[in-house]
């Protein structure tokens, strides 16, 4: 939010507060088809290692029940699926109805449907009792959500005592020379990639100016403290370009 509780960020823009969820959407409508193709082309395929570590991280094992909030094509929730069992259950959840089909898709053609649910769900109001699972995980899905803070109180109010919420998220590298290479190639190669691969620039445009406006870690490990959560932590990868904060509910 900003000073002016009626406007918040898109980007680099700022736009009315009930704008910001149908702009996303549209970025997210725009990207979807080839979202996975252009994270690895994008990441050259480290993403798959930053989510491979969240899933160690998450202690998630046989029996338990998973959120995966803004899980997109199902790399997590497909991963959890296999960890979980068949007395555990993962939930796909997503905003975005053009994102959680094309997960909900892929986790069919993977023979993962047994144990998973999907639900097109708002962060800020999660649709689940209070005390439902034993992890929650958010990957790059965090600085798209119009009302942070409304967001985190919701996933502490679903995790179970003892649950982990685990925010996967682009975050500001700790050296100067890597943070002035990465905004190089976010603001002039991410936009041309976009436009060549999957026929929209601006979306990559916002995808980059969004990272920019996220909060470091810092300030998002004081944000989980605040919400609630105990044993905040993060854990810088790729020299901070990307973190991975944790938080458990007392």
């Amino acid at each position: 939010m900003t000073d002016q509780q009626n406007t918040t960020h898109f980007g680099f823009q700022q736009v009315p507060v009930q704008e910001k969820q149908r702009k996303v959407a549209d970025v997210f409508h725009s990207v979807a088809a080839r979202y996975d193709l252009m994270n690895d082309l994008l990441s050259g395929g480290i993403h798959r290692l930053w989510k491979r570590f969240t899933i160690e991280v998450s202690g998630v094992r046989y029996g338990h029940k998973v959120l995966d909030i803004a899980g997109g094509t199902g790399d997590l929730a497909f991963k959890f699926s296999r960890l979980v069992g068949e007395d555990g259950q993962v939930v796909l959840a997503d905003i975005n109805s053009s994102m959680l089909n094309v997960g909900r898709d892929r986790l069919i053609d993977r023979g993962a449907v047994g144990n998973v649910q999907f639900a097109q769900a708002n962060a800020e109001c999660l649709p689940f009792p209070d005390n439902t699972f034993d992890c929650i995980t958010i990957a790059f899905g965090l600085r798209n959500v119009t009302d942070k803070d409304k967001a985190l109180r919701s996933m502490l109010r679903v995790l179970k005592p003892g649950g982990r919420l685990l925010v996967l998220e682009f975050s500001k590298p700790g050296n100067p020379l890597l943070g002035k290479a990465y905004d190089n190639y976010s603001f002039h190669v991410m936009p041309v990639i976009g436009k060549a691969i999957a026929g929209d620039a601006d979306s990559y445009r916002y995808l980059a100016e969004s990272i920019r406006m996220h909060p470091d870690q810092e300030t998002l490990k004081s944000m989980m403290q605040d919400a609630g959560f105990a044993e905040c932590e993060f854990y810088n990868m790729t020299g901070g370009v990307v973190a991975l904060h944790k938080g458990v509910k007392p």
